[in-house]
């Protein structure tokens, strides 16, 4: 069968490498895809929004599935879209559809979602400008820090963690009002700090029948030991140590059973990711956010861990039959270091040649912010490359990934080297 993947990370590279795998693939696509995936696959340059030159492409290839990597076309209702389209209603979209995708593209609409639940997760309310003296009002009621939240999609920059009051309200006045995050922040979602642990937990559901995939836990801030700014992901690791098998059914009774049936009980078709935020305080889980995809850089150590063949299981999702499939999981522990563009996230330079990917053995390399011009591979964004390993531990799997990462070379590259610092 012929498969078409809409974007242009390390997540798209990923699943373009395991799905080239399948003996049931035929032709695969990416759409705009990058250097790593010009090696395996066809890159198309189409942007993961433009549905008219998707649905053109789509039909003129005899694509039989889409696989939807980012949360924007998912937000934007490419499966509606698809749905509603004569030519493509047949057409099976991995990815939810917009009442779905909401869980991403409003904190609010999420924090409603698990009230009505009951799926545990901080106490919030939500402001506009309208109402900011009671943002003020409700930051006065909760103990520091304190959390803001840009209701809409801000490429994984829209939460700001605040010790201080003042600076708290300042901020918040600075989203509403001043517009920080531009429109993503015409709503702000406040909610108390949750101190504890992250990771995160990913579920493949066809809508009724769902399975649990690794769970993995990745680094976001820029510098060594989580300090610093936040970014797309520094690095991960799976499966994550401090998430035993008790903690673990905790985590399917109380939040994934519970949010999979809230998709049924609210009318929500709902056929793909869900990607479970989580903070583990004093042995319980709360989700501190859903996202409608998988993760990146976490799929860069899940997908490896997967033994299923994707297609099966995309094509079990398509056709609501996931309670048949059997998840085989690799007992090793996968990671990745992600490799970062200098003075990534805020301004970084493009473009610079990056040497040593050949060089690499026993690991596994994963193009994110990369394109090709003739045989060079060159930097094309703030995230690079990630290098992935696997290892009977994860300790032994980082050590795979940092001799590899050594071995990489391109101006101003940086990574973190204290990955699993805190397991």
């Amino acid at each position: 069968m012929n498969i078409l993947i809409l974007g242009s990370g390390g997540r798209e590279h990923t699943f373009t490498w395991k799905i080239a795998q399948s003996p049931k693939i035929g032709n695969l696509y990416v759409a705009p895809g990058n250097a790593g995936t010009a090696q395996i696959a066809t890159n198309v340059n189409i942007g993961v929004t433009d549905f008219e030159a998707i649905k053109e492409f789509v039909v003129a290839n005899d694509v039989n599935m889409v696989v939807v990597g980012p949360e924007d076309p998912l937000v934007q209702g490419v499966a509606d879209f698809f749905l509603q389209d004569e030519a493509l209603k047949n057409i099976p979209v991995i990815g939810p559809q917009k009442a779905g995708a909401a869980l991403e593209g409003s904190k609010e609409v999420a924090k409603e979602f698990m009230s009505r639940h009951k799926v545990p997760t901080a106490a919030y309310q939500s402001f506009t400008a309208d109402n900011l003296e009671a943002g003020y009002d409700f930051l006065e009621s909760l103990k520091p820090p304190y959390v803001l939240k840009a209701d809409g999609l801000a490429a994984g920059k829209g939460v700001l963690i605040i010790d201080k009051l003042e600076e708290a309200k300042a901020e918040l006045k600075n989203m509403l009002v001043d517009a920080k995050f531009g429109a993503a922040s015409t709503k702000v979602v406040i909610e108390e700090f949750l101190k504890g642990i992250e990771l995160s937990v990913f579920v493949l559901t066809d809508g009724k029948n769902y399975v649990v995939l690794p769970n993995a836990k990745d680094y976001k801030r820029i510098g060594e030991g989580d300090t610093g700014l936040n970014t797309g992901g520094m690095g991960a690791v799976s499966p994550v140590p401090f998430a035993n098998d008790e903690f673990m059914r905790k985590v399917e009774d109380r939040i994934v059973k519970p949010t999979v049936d809230g998709f049924r009980k609210d009318g929500i078709p709902y056929k793909g990711f869900v990607f479970i935020g989580l903070m583990k305080v004093d042995n319980e889980p709360y989700v501190i956010e859903y996202n409608v995809r998988m993760g990146d850089p976490e799929t860069e150590v899940v997908l490896p861990r997967v033994k299923n063949d994707l297609v099966d299981l995309f094509q079990a999702v398509a056709t609501q039959r996931l309670d048949e499939v059997t998840l085989e999981i690799d007992d090793r522990s996968a990671t990745t270091i992600m490799v970062v563009s200098g003075g990534y996230p805020e301004a970084y330079e493009k473009g610079k040649e990056i040497t040593g990917i050949d060089t690499i053995e026993d690991s596994v390399v994963f193009h994110a912010g990369t394109k090709l011009e003739g045989n060079k591979v060159l930097t094309s964004g703030g995230r690079v490359i990630a290098v992935t390993s696997y290892g009977t531990n994860f300790k032994e799997a980082l050590e795979k990934s940092y001799s590899n990462v050594k071995k990489l070379d391109f101006d101003k590259m940086y990574y973190r080297t204290d990955l699993g610092f805190d397991l």
